[in-house]
């Protein structure tokens, strides 16, 4: 697993952060990690975001209805 160091956090930063570790009952580093973790997942807009990109990259043509091809490979 890798490290981070963040440098420079003021004195208020880090009461607040081990005012709520402690309210969770988490040290400030298993507080850290878990704001650090929900805060590195992608919400609803990056999603959406995602499949957008996703679908640009996918030719404009008609695509062929896979249940015509599933029926006709149950059939051999």
């Amino acid at each position: 697993m890798g490290q981070v160091i963040v440098r420079n956090l003021d004195d208020e930063t880090i009461a607040a952060l081990k005012a709520k570790a402690t309210l969770h009952g988490n040290s400030l580093e298993q507080e850290l990690r878990r704001i650090l973790a929900e805060a590195a997942r992608p919400g609803p807009q990056e999603r959406l975001a995602l499949a957008d990109q996703i679908r640009a990259m996918t030719p404009r043509k008609r695509q062929s209805d896979s249940t015509a091809l599933v029926r006709e490979d149950r059939d051999r």
